[in-house]
């Protein structure tokens, strides 16, 4: 009784949770919701991409295209599984977004970032000119050591 209480509590199962057409929270952490699911779909849209590119050479390796597989039939597989795996995976990140533990996560998230006092844009630029002459010095220190050790090794070396 206590497992299904819980169970109902937290969201239900996974496929209750896949298959469901409900938004979870809709209003908050729009942000931080649309952006992780539009990187994580970028990216599944990139290894998509990659697959089209690759599966008529992987059908078609080592052998010579025989009859019974034609141009078309190739063509076919080729945007086929990879539009399949996009619509699927499209759909898993969308529902991944509206399952509670993660959407509170974000939502979490987006209301953390809100807090973050952000620097001006003087600011940023006077810092980043800061911290690119210390990297410059402090690649002339390293600079100057070496080609020292390297002097020093080398007459070391020229006593043997």
């Amino acid at each position: 009784m206590a497992g299904m209480q819980e169970e109902h509590a937290t969201g239900g199962s996974l496929w209750h949770e896949l298959l469901s057409f409900s938004l979870y929270k809709p209003n908050q952490g729009r942000i931080a919701r649309q952006l992780t699911g539009a990187t994580l779909f970028l990216t599944l849209l990139i290894g998509a991409w990659r697959l089209a590119e690759l599966l008529p050479l992987w059908l078609t390796s080592g052998t010579a295209l025989s009859p019974a597989v034609s141009a078309t039939d190739l063509g076919v597989v080729r945007f086929l599984i990879p539009g399949l795996i996009v619509l699927a995976g499209g759909w898993l990140f969308f529902r991944l977004m509206n399952v509670p533990r993660v959407a509170d996560f974000l939502i979490a998230v987006e209301a953390e970032m809100a807090k973050v006092s952000w620097p001006s844009l003087d600011e940023v630029i006077r810092s980043s000119a800061v911290i690119i002459f210390l990297i410059f010095a402090l690649s002339a220190i390293l600079a100057a050591y070496d080609l020292f050790w390297w002097f020093v090794l080398r007459a070391v070396q020229g006593f043997n």
